[in-house]
């Protein structure tokens, strides 16, 4: 009996998943017709489940270390209206473009990173404090206006290969999805096949231990956040072609989401424990919440109050099994 309790409460996020699935199938009929079951509708599960998850693939390697980012949403801002200025201001082509939101994610990683380490300041403080800075600097970039895009060959037009990110592989499957999917994969294998992986493991479950093994602590740190603010970055410019536009104003609340898919995904915000599969339902999970929510008409902003709820079940039911 105690074996099978414990396996139902391992599992417990892939039976939230399955459960939501099922009412989901059942309340979202429409004239006899099931529309969250539509595989139009599917696919804009993941496609909008995508860019959370991307960035939540980040986050779950901070929170593993036992830090948070809380910068991420502004990074998407600032990565998603820089990008779009590149490119309709400057005439970037496609892979300059890629290459320079790719740089700005790095070297914002990397202020956090070094002032966390470098300055021993609490992560929370820096990544708010620079959660402000990315945004404030998003503004003035824009004139705090967002810049659209439209594609094309020409002067103030965006790279047509940019547009290929809102696309469809077969006009079915988004190509968001399948970045997720690959970035998924390749990041499941740093962290459970490589001596980073393993590092990043050993500093969130008892960073003093990890020191005097000879980890270098404040480089797997650093590392960390410019990775996760890389693939803010590449959730920007996911978002900016989606919408056809970037802006300062885009990205609010995406740390909320990407905190809330790893903590329902079983991520331990003390550090130490969590895996990039268990964000990965994490993720599924709100998409789908939020889906049915919108398919059923509810106010959008009760959404916010459903995921803060679930981060509070979630921390609490986290809590509960360390102390068993």
């Amino acid at each position: 009996m105690e074996k099978t309790l414990s396996l139902l409460k391992k599992m417990q996020s892939i039976i939230a998943l399955i459960i939501i699935f099922l009412v989901a199938s059942i309340v979202c009929v429409k004239n006899g017709k099931n529309v969250f079951l539509d595989l139009r509708n599917i696919m804009n599960v993941l496609r909008a489940v995508s860019e959370t998850g991307i960035i939540a693939i980040g986050m779950t390697i901070i929170l593993i270390l036992g830090e948070i980012d809380l910068s991420v949403g502004s990074i998407v801002a600032l990565v998603s209206t820089g990008c779009a200025f590149l490119m309709v201001n400057n005439g970037f082509n496609f892979v300059l473009a890629v290459t320079s939101s790719l740089v700005i994610g790095a070297v914002y990683g990397l202020f956090n990173g070094l002032c966390i380490t470098k300055m021993r300041l609490q992560s929370f403080i820096v990544t708010l404090a620079s959660m402000n800075i990315a945004r404030g600097i998003a503004r003035f970039w824009a004139n705090g206006i967002g810049i659209p895009l439209t594609y094309g060959n020409g002067k103030g037009l965006a790279p047509i290969e940019f547009g290929y990110l809102q696309e469809r592989i077969l006009g079915v499957i988004p190509v968001p999805a399948i970045i997720f999917v690959v970035l998924l994969l390749i990041f499941a294998f740093i962290m459970s096949k490589t001596s980073f992986g393993r590092k990043i493991y050993a500093i969130g479950g008892n960073k003093n231990a990890a020191y005097l093994s000879g980890i270098n602590v404040d480089r797997v740190k650093v590392t960390a956040f410019v990775i996760c603010s890389m693939l803010a970055s590449i959730a920007a410019m996911i978002h900016a072609a989606q919408i056809s536009q970037g802006g300062p104003n885009e990205g609010q609340g995406y740390e909320l989401n990407a905190v809330a898919a790893c903590a329902i995904g079983g991520t331990s915000l003390a550090g130490g424990k969590g895996t990039v599969f268990g964000t990965l339902i994490g993720a599924l999970i709100l998409g789908m919440l939020d889906n049915v929510l919108g398919l059923k008409g509810v106010n959008s902003n009760l959404q916010l109050v459903v995921k803060g709820l679930l981060i509070i079940v979630a921390v609490f039911m986290q809590a509960d099994k360390q102390k068993k």
